[in-house]
């Protein structure tokens, strides 16, 4: 093959490519533009209700309907999930307020996507940002506001394989005060202190200024761990257990377990830290999610819509004693928190 032939040939290969890349692209834009062309709009009220929907018990989520709105944060009152939802401007890949502050975990995405942790006031408008490392996965603020903990999905940790991550899990005041990374406090199972490389903490849920309950893994094992930021310990309660949650009267924590199921898959069940007795939840579809409490009777928690694109979500509810039947609450919404008024 003559070197003006292998030339025509590459240049015949590149055309090719280049034509397939922008058909692939154009048809992606064609199939977005009809989903979004055949979305129900979801109804909605002036951004300037915000103030008036804020000032009563209410649940803040991102929207993840398609459409203008898609990703952006919204709001409805309580007492009326399924209604209008006023849209603030913060978009987050996840998002968790009191009556005070939001924590919102955002991405921007372009040829490389870049994470960003903020602090939001009640007007939405961001007053501090704080540390993040990795691709958000789950943010909380303790209930007075003082306290905020994200995690992320990080790699390149000496004990994972190759294209595997890990996890890194910061806790912060929101005065500024950097708290640090809980996977370096000392952790405790069964009286002894597990000093392993794989040791990994994710997941907070704060009891108050000074406690939190979180996960904890190391050899292939989870815990339900008690942990104090003043003396920087974590000490193992219960195993099986990822991404708690504490119910609002500080009785019971939900979680994820895996137990017997397959690899990657999880079942809600919830623990009384005062009897001992765990009860598994009627939701049998897999969650893979940090579950937050409706009330002290119900737990909420975000569900990907099997069959419509892994862009569609909604936050379903269920007792939390095990009886009844999953409900939805919220169509096209994702990471639920909800913000209660005296």
């Amino acid at each position: 093959m003559t070197v003006r032939t292998r030339v025509y040939l590459f240049t015949a290969i590149m055309v090719v490519a280049v034509l397939g890349a922008a058909g692939y692209v154009w048809q992606v834009r064609q199939d977005q533009a009809e989903q979004l062309a055949a979305a129900p709009a979801v109804p909605t009220v002036a951004s300037s209700a915000i103030t008036a929907v804020s000032s009563s018990s209410h649940l803040v989520f991102r929207s993840t309907a398609l459409g203008d709105g898609y990703g952006r944060v919204a709001i409805v009152p309580l007492d009326d999930p399924g209604g209008a939802r006023a849209f603030t401007q913060a978009s987050c890949e996840r998002v968790y307020a009191t009556r005070e502050d939001a924590l919102c975990l955002s991405a921007d995405r372009g040829l490389v996507t870049t994470y960003k942790a903020q602090l939001l006031d009640r007007s939405w408008a961001p007053t501090r940002d704080l540390p993040l490392t990795g691709i958000p996965s789950r943010a909380r603020l303790s209930k007075d506001g003082s306290l905020a903990a994200t995690t992320t999905f990080v790699f390149g940790d000496s004990y994972a394989n190759p294209g595997q991550f890990s996890t890194r899990t910061i806790v912060t005041r929101t005065d500024g005060e950097v708290v640090g990374d809980i996977e370096k406090f000392a952790l405790t199972v069964d009286g002894r202190t597990i000093t392993a490389a794989d040791k990994n903490l994710w997941g907070v849920t704060f009891v108050d200024d000074d406690r939190f309950y979180a996960t904890a893994a190391s050899g292939g094992k989870t815990w339900l761990v008690e942990g104090s930021l003043s003396t920087q310990t974590v000490n193992a309660l219960r195993g099986d257990v990822e991404c708690p949650s504490l119910s609002p009267d500080g009785t019971r924590v939900a979680f994820k377990k895996h137990g017997d199921l397959p690899a990657g898959k999880w079942r809600l069940a919830v623990y009384d830290l005062r009897t001992g007795k765990e009860a598994l939840l009627a939701e049998t579809n897999s969650i893979d999610d940090q579950v937050e409490w409706l009330d002290d009777e119900t737990v909420i928690y975000g569900l990907p819509r099997e069959g419509q694109g892994s862009a569609s979500s909604d936050v379903w509810r269920v007792p939390a004693d095990g009886s009844g039947k999953p409900q939805l609450l919220i169509k096209d919404a994702w990471s639920p928190a909800v913000v209660r008024i005296p």
